[in-house]
Parts: structure tokens; sequence; C-alpha cells
């Protein structure tokens, strides 16, 4: 049964695999994911560093670095292939129909044009209108994320602003020329606590009210809860879980997922003891035979350590485990 809701999907994904050869081994870094993410949906993909969350990010919007490649699967935009297009295709894609906001706004900014100006000038290359109209849509932007006096601050450089406030004019960036797919890698990491809420707030409420669909990878449980609809859960490359925010936070099936929850405080600063995953994930170099976690895993048995787990279909909540968690009453947490 499907646990996407009933909306078109905007972005599918089947069985992306990244390698990377080196001169001992090839190494996939993301292997055989799956997962679709519908209008105005928000997906999130946490993992810890060194997951592939990031990696298969940047697969889908086509910002791999060599010799890092596709070497398997699909990517679908709409309906569309877009994984196999040409570099100019692809780049006229990702600016018009794919927005990206990533974890440093520096990076996305260029430090010697006006902000006004870098958003004007991606609408006039990607919706062909002219240079009076692409400044107008520009200022607008900047309102529409809450830039004050955004007519007068459109003349300012990226250095002028506050972090919290670079980080609005990058989504200002990512969204004006009103792309189908945003794709945000880390949007709120370098944040304060109390701009990081305004951010998710001011994420979520663009992408409803537009009907964007947003890929949110982070680390960060919290967000994810505060802000996906779904969530994606990676490990060492492969999808461990994928299901409802609500259902996987609660009630995780898949024992990374229970224990990145039991290492999560708690919303609204509850008291409990938080709970270590021991070990650490393993290098792509030398991955355990079986499943990549049993290592780690308190109800590891003999199949995990010999043969991988199943893979998770794009459209069906479950972990990817031969002994998934069982709940037989809602999760409780510890005292």
């Amino acid at each position: 049964m499907s646990d996407r809701p009933n909306r078109p999907a905007v972005l599918s994904v089947r069985d992306l695999t990244v390698e990377i050869p080196t001169r001992r081994a090839v190494l996939k870094p993301v292997d055989r994911v799956s997962f679709d993410i519908a209008e105005g949906e928000i997906l999130g993909v946490v993992g810890e560093s060194g997951a592939g969350k990031s990696m298969t990010g940047n697969a889908v919007i086509g910002l791999l670095d060599r010799p890092a490649r596709i070497s398997d699967g699909e990517v679908r935009l709409r309906g569309e292939r877009i994984d196999d297009l040409p570099y100019e295709k692809l780049r006229r894609v990702r600016g018009r129909r794919i927005g990206m906001i990533f974890q440093d706004p520096l990076t996305s900014l260029n430090p010697l044009l006006p902000i006004g100006e870098q958003i004007a000038e991606t609408v006039r290359t990607h919706m062909g209108v002219s240079n009076t109209e692409a400044w107008n849509r520009a200022v607008a932007a900047l309102e529409e994320v809450g830039i004050p006096a955004a007519r007068e601050r459109a003349g300012s450089y990226p250095h002028e602003f506050s972090g919290g406030m670079r980080q609005r004019v990058v989504i200002a960036l990512a969204l004006c020329a009103e792309p189908d797919l945003v794709v945000a890698d880390e949007p709120t990491t370098a944040l304060d606590v109390s701009v990081q809420a305004q951010i998710i707030a001011l994420l979520k409420r663009l992408c409803r009210e537009r009907g964007t669909a947003v890929m949110l990878v982070t680390h960060d449980m919290g967000v994810i809860a505060e802000a996906a609809d779904r969530v994606a859960v990676m490990y060492a490359g492969r999808m461990a879980e994928l299901g409802p925010v609500r259902d996987v936070v609660t009630r995780p099936r898949h024992p990374y997922t229970d224990g990145l929850m039991g290492a999560t405080p708690l919303a609204g600063g509850g008291q409990r003891r938080l709970r270590q995953i021991p070990g650490a994930m393993p290098r792509l170099t030398a991955l355990p035979t079986g499943c990549a976690f049993h290592p780690r895993c308190p109800n590891a048995q003999g199949a995990c350590r010999q043969d991988p787990p199943p893979t998770l279909a794009a459209d069906h909540g479950r972990a990817a485990c031969w002994f998934p968690v069982e709940h037989d009453l809602p999760r409780a947490r510890e005292a």
C-alpha cells in the first residue's frame, strides 16, 4: 500500500546508484535508492555524515564531482528523464525547473553583485521578461521571503546581510523562477535555533502555496520532524527506512532509525536518558557483508551478517531490515 500523498509525483528516483572508481575498488556512496516527491510535499532525507544523503541530492541535480558518476537507475522530473541529459540542457533545467538551497548562502551568492540584480538576472535568463519586469519580480521575491524594505535592500551586497537574511535571499533566488523542485542541502545548519525555525516555517509556507516539491537534506531529526511530510533515512549509501514523518519518528521500524530517535532530545525540553548508537558508520572501502548496520545493531542475527536487506520501493513506507523493530503500543520514551 502506498504512503505517498495522492498528488502527482514531481520527482521520481528509481534504483539510483552512484559509483566512484578508485585504484582498489569501485565505491558506491549511493546504492539503489528510490523515492518520489509529490507536489507541495517536503521529503526529508536524514542520516549521519557519510550516509550518502548529500551525494543523492547532488546526483538528482547533476552536480556530482568527478570521478563520481551515476552508474545505474534514473531520475525523472514530472515524467521527463533528466539524469542522461547533455550538460547544457541539464544546466537549463537546473536554473528553471530545479532550485537549490545550500548550507552556506555565501557559496550561492556572487559577492560582487547586489542581491536584487542576482535574482533579476535569474528571472531574465529563465523567464524571458524585460529588465524592468525582472527587477520588479526580484523585489517581490525578496518581499515574499520577509526581507524588510525589500526595494531599498535589493541594492545591497551579500556581506551586508546577516546569516539568516542571506539564507532568505537564497530561498528567494531558488524560487524566483518558479521551479517544480527545490533541493535544500542542510539549509539551516549554520543558523541559531530561532532563525532555523523562521527559515523552516518560511520554506514550508512558500512551497505549500506554490505546490513546489522539496528534497530537504539534513542530519537533524528535529528539523525533519518540524518540516517534512515524509522522511527517508539513509545509512551507508542505502535507504534504511521510508515513510510518513509521524510514523517514522514515533514508531521507527529500522533499528538504525530507532537509534537515531533515541539519541535525539525531546521537543519542548522533556527529560529522558539519551541513547547512543555504538560504533561508527563503516567506510565505503570497508563495508561489512550482509546489512551494513549489523555490527552496530542490537537485533542482528545470522541473516543480517550474510544477506543484504531488501531494497525499499519508492512508494512504500517500511524498513529495509530482516528483523524490524516491533511496536505493540505507541513508542514510549524512557523516563
